[in-house]
C-alpha cells in the first residue's frame, strides 16, 4: 500500500524509482507490454515477443535515465540464467535432428558462418575508417552489431595488454568509452533489426517458412511418421483400429477356463477387466471365467462386431466394464530373451491387451508387421491399459515411459552443469581467449539428452513437452528483458553529434546485409531449405533471438538443427576479430 500511495502522490518519478528498487516488477511489466506489443499485426507483420520486450524495457530504462536521472542495473547472473535454461529446452527439442542436420548440410553451415563473419568484420572495420571514426569505435560497432559483449572484453584486453598503444592525446580510458558508445547504439539497433530480418527472411525470398518447416522436419527425421521418444508429442494417442467392447460370457468355450488359456487362444483379442455382480475383479492368470460375467476386450472393431458376440454372448453396455482408461507409453527393449522374438509370438506371450503404435531402433522408426523382430536396445510404442502396458513392459525387460505432467529436474540440473562447464573451459592464444561459450554449451547438453533419450526413453526423462515449451519462451524472453534494463542507460551516455548517426548506420549495415547475403548464398548456391537457411544464419550472427523469432514465424524448431554449429564457429571467429580491429586501429 505504501508504494502505491508513493506512485499516486510522486506521479511517474516514483514509479520509474520503483521500477529502480524493484527489478522483478521492471521484467514483468517489460514482459507484459513487450508480448501485448509483440501480438500486434501490421499487414502481416509483426515484432514477436522477444522483440516486443526488448523494445519496451529499452524504452522504460532510457526514460528512467533521461527523464529523473535513474539509471537501471540489474544483476547479469539473471539474464545468463534465463539465457541457458532457454538454450537447453531449444537443445531438448532438436536434439534427434541435429545429427542428421550435420551430416546433411555441415559444410553449408561452416560457409555461411564464414561468410556472416567476414562481412560484418569489413564493413564494421572499413566503415569506421572511411567515415574517420576514432580509435575504439570499430571494435564496438563489431560487438554491438554482432551482440557479442565479450568482444568489448577482448578489445579492452588488448588496451590493457600493450598489444595497442593509443597516439599521443588520447588516454586508453576515452577509447575504451569509443568501444562502449559504439556497442551500446549498434547493440539496440542491431538486436530488433536482426530479429525482423530473420523472421521475414524466407518470405522476402518468397518461401513460405511454415511449409518449407515441414518439408525439413520430414527431410531429417528419415520420413518418419511417428515422433521419437521423448520428443514433442510422442506420447500421445493417435488413431488406432483397436477399440474396446464388452460382453457378457454365455457360450462354453469361454465358461469355466483360466485367463492365461484364454489369452493363449485368442491372443488377438485380449481380456482386458472382469465385472462380476457388478464389480470389478482383479484380472489374474488364473481367474476361471465364470457365466454371466461380463468381460472387456480390445481387438479390430471389424473382429469385434462380426465375430466376437458370436463367440463369447451378448454385447453389454455396462459402464464398469467400458471405462477402461488407454494409455500410450514407450518402453525400451531390455531382455536379452526378447531379442530375436517376432511381434506376433510376443503376442501370446503375456502383451496381451496393448497395441503398437510404432517401432524405433538406435533412434529411427522402422516399418513392422507380425513377423517383425525385436532386438535388445529398441523402443516399442505401445497403447493399451495402465495395467496391460505394465506387465508388458516387465515382460520386455523395461519401464513403462508414461505421459506426464512432471519434468525431470535431476537431468536437467546435471546436463546443464556439464553444458556450463564444458562451455566456461578457456584457453589463450597470443593473448586471445577462446572458449565454446557457456550458450552453446547448454544447447549441446540439451541436444546429447534429447539424442540418447531417442535411443532410450529411460534416460534423462522424462520431460513435459508443455514444461519444456516454457523454458524456452519465457527464458529468452526474461534474458531480454534484464538485458534492455542495462542497455538503455548506455544508450543515453552515446547520444550527441554526428557520430551517433555513423553509429547507427554502421551498426544496422554490418547487422543485417551479411546475414542477407548469407541466406542468399545458402538457398541459391547451397540449395538449403529457407528454414534451415535461416536457423543457420541466425546462428551465424550469434542471435538466440532470431532463432527464436523463426521458430515462431515458421511454426517448427527445426531451424535451431543448424543453430550450434555456424553459432559456435563465429563465436570463435568474432573473438579473432574483435581483437584484430583493436590492434589495427
Amino acid at each position: 500500500m505504501d508504494n502505491i500511495e508513493s506512485i499516486t502522490g510522486m506521479g511517474f518519478q516514483s514509479f520509474f524509482e520503483l521500477l529502480g528498487n524493484q527489478p522483478i516488477a521492471f521484467i514483468l511489466l517489460a514482459l507484459t507490454l513487450g508480448t501485448l506489443i509483440g501480438k500486434w499485426t501490421f499487414k502481416g507483420i509483426s515484432l514477436g515477443s522477444t522483440a516486443g520486450t526488448l523494445l519496451v524495457g529499452v524504452i522504460l530504462s532510457m526514460m528512467a535515465e533521461a527523464l529523473y536521472g535513474i539509471t537501471y542495473t540489474i544483476p547479469g547472473i539473471l539474464s545468463s540464467f534465463m539465457l541457458l535454461l532457454f538454450m537447453y529446452a531449444l537443445g531438448l527439442k532438436v536434439g534427434p535432428q541435429f545429427f542428421s542436420g550435420l551430416r546433411k548440410g555441415g559444410l553449408a553451415f561452416v560457409a555461411i558462418g564464414v561468410i556472416v563473419w567476414a562481412l560484418n568484420w569489413v564493413i564494421c572495420y572499413f566503415g569506421a575508417k572511411f567515415v574517420g571514426l576514432a580509435p575504439g569505435y570499430a571494435t564496438g560497432l563489431i560487438s554491438g552489431s554482432y551482440t557479442i559483449t565479450a568482444i568489448l572484453g577482448v578489445g579492452q584486453g588488448a588496451l590493457s595488454s600493450g598489444a595497442y598503444v593509443p597516439d599521443t592525446g588520447t588516454t586508453i580510458e576515452e577509447v575504451g568509452a569509443n568501444m562502449a558508445a559504439a556497442y551500446a547504439i549498434s547493440y539496440i539497433l542491431s538486436s530488433v533489426g536482426i530479429i525482423l530480418l530473420i523472421r521475414y527472411l524466407p518470405r522476402i525470398f518468397g518461401r513460405d517458412p511454415v511449409v518449407d518447416a515441414k518439408l525439413a522436419e520430414t527431410d531429417y527425421s528419415g520420413g518418419a511418421t511417428h515422433p521419437v521418444p521423448g520428443a514433442s508429442g510422442a506420447l500421445t494417442i493417435g488413431f488406432s483400429p483397436f477399440d474396446l467392447r464388452a460382453f457378457t460370457v454365455t457360450h462354453d468355450r469361454f465358461i469355466g477356463r483360466k485367463i492365461a488359456q484364454l489369452s493363449k487362444d485368442f491372443p488377438q483379442v485380449p481380456i482386458l477387466r472382469v465385472v462380476r455382480d457388478n464389480q470389478v475383479i482383479d484380472r489374474k492368470e488364473n481367474l476361471i471365467i465364470a457365466k454371466g460375467d461380463i468381460i472387456t476386450v480390445r481387438a479390430n472393431v471389424h473382429d469385434l462386431i462380426l465375430e466376437e458376440g458370436e463367440l463369447i454372448g451378448e454385447e453389454s453396455d455396462n459402464p464398469l466394464a467400458r471405462n477402461v482408461p488407454m494409455e500410450v507409453a514407450d518402453v525400451h527393449i531390455g531382455s536379452h530373451e526378447i531379442s530375436g522374438k517376432t511381434l506376433k509370438e510376443l503376442a501370446s506371450h503375456g502383451t496381451g491387451g496393448v497395441s503398437i503404435q510404432a517401432l524405433f531402433r538406435a533412434g529411427n522408426e522402422l516399418p513392422y508387421g507380425p513377423k517383425s523382430e525385436l532386438h535388445f536396445g529398441d523402443v516399442i510404442r505401445i497403447t493399451g491399459p495402465d495395467a496391460s502396458i505394465k506387465a508388458a513392459a516387465k515382460y520386455l525387460g523395461g519401464h513403462a515411459i508414461l505421459p506426464t505432467m512432471k519434468s525431470e529436474i535431476l537431468y536437467l540440473a546435471l546436463a546443464m552443469l556439464v553444458g556450463y562447464l564444458v562451455g566456461i573451459v578457456t584457453f589463450t592464444v597470443s593473448g586471445i581467449p577462446f572458449a565454446l561459450g557457456t550458450s552453446a554449451g547448454c544447447i549441446l547438453a540439451g541436444v546429447g539428452v534429447s539424442y540418447f533419450r531417442s535411443r532410450n526413453p529411460e534416460f534423462g526423462g522424462p520431460v513435459h513437452e508443455g514444461a519444456r515449451s516454457f523454458l524456452q519462451d519465457f527464458g529468452l524472453n526474461a534474458f531480454v528483458a534484464v538485458l534492455s534494463a542495462n542497455v538503455g542507460p548506455k544508450v543515453i551516455s552515446a547520444l550527441g553529434g554526428d557520430t551517433i548517426l555513423w553509429l547507427a548506420l554502421i551498426g544496422l549495415a554490418g547487422a543485417l546485409i551479411p546475414p542477407f547475403i548469407a541466406f542468399w548464398v545458402a538457398i541459391k548456391l547451397f540449395g538449403l531449405n529457407s528454414v534451415i537457411a535461416d536457423g543457420a544464419t541466425t546462428g551465424a550472427r550469434n542471435s538466440t533471438p532470431g532463432l527464436n523469432a523463426i521458430i515462431e514465424e515458421s511454426k517448427s524448431s527445426v531451424a535451431a538443427v543448424p543453430y550450434p554449429v555456424s553459432y559456435a564457429l563465429t563465436t570463435v571467429l568474432a573473438l579473432i576479430g574483435g581483437y584484430l580491429s583493436m590492434i589495427l586501429s
